[in-house]
């Protein structure tokens, strides 16, 4: 593994998961143990994909998040930016399965997330070596092709500076700023009442979370 990415993740991460200990106990409640090599080995195996080192170093620190338990509200299980859930190395096996043998999508892109309550779209990290966008982000829709993020780029956004990019925000209580410079005005964190992250537009009024803060632009319904 590279040291360098491994140092990338761990301090990036380490930022966010300081953040949600303090701020969003109900989101940092839902993080798993580490995933340890062997439990990813046999992943790579199943699925016969090498994870990039920056995906394995992640996943060395937490095994994705569990589900919120009976009855409680699912909004703190997506706590990375769209609304996303963590996969644990299970589930990622599981999907990478069934959208290369079902969907019959191209081979070595890991699906690492979904949508909360949607199992249509998600993100993945590109595992495959000879592309320039080898460890970059990309998002996975079901009935269309996957595109990387930001959409229209070349060579994606590597997972170490897309975590390093999300502890920026939260510490600045801002939004989301990708690569080049561009400010996602659309992908603000708050939290909300059952303290939890999302992610939201600060003039969306969705049903719900109902009674979240917007971080950074005061109170929001």
């Amino acid at each position: 593994m590279s040291m360098s990415e491994q140092v990338q993740v761990e301090g990036a991460w380490g930022r966010i998961e300081v953040w949600l200990k303090e701020h969003a106990p109900a989101s940092a409640a839902l993080l798993r143990p580490p995933a340890s090599d062997a439990d990813i080995d046999a992943v790579e195996e199943s699925i016969g994909v090498v994870f990039p080192p920056a995906l394995r170093a992640w996943y060395g620190l937490h095994d994705g998040t569990d589900d919120p338990g009976d009855e409680k509200s699912w909004w703190p299980a997506a706590f990375l930016p769209g609304d996303q859930c963590w996969y644990p190395l299970k589930t990622l096996q599981d999907v990478y399965t069934v959208q290369t043998r079902d969907q019959e999508r191209e081979p070595g892109r890991i699906p690492i997330s979904c949508v909360v309550g949607d199992t249509w779209h998600g993100l993945y990290v590109d595992a495959r070596e000879d592309e320039p966008t080898y460890g970059s982000l990309g998002r996975w829709v079901v009935d269309s092709e996957p595109e990387l993020i930001p959409a229209g780029s070349m060579a994606g956004w590597p997972l170490p500076e897309w975590l390093a990019g999300i502890a920026d925000a939260l510490e600045q209580s801002r939004c989301l700023i990708v690569p080049g410079g561009w400010r996602d005005e659309d992908t603000w964190p708050a939290l909300t009442v059952c303290g939890g992250l999302v992610w939201v537009a600060p003039g969306e009024e969705p049903p719900s979370p109902q009674g979240r803060s917007l971080l950074g632009g005061g109170p929001h319904p």
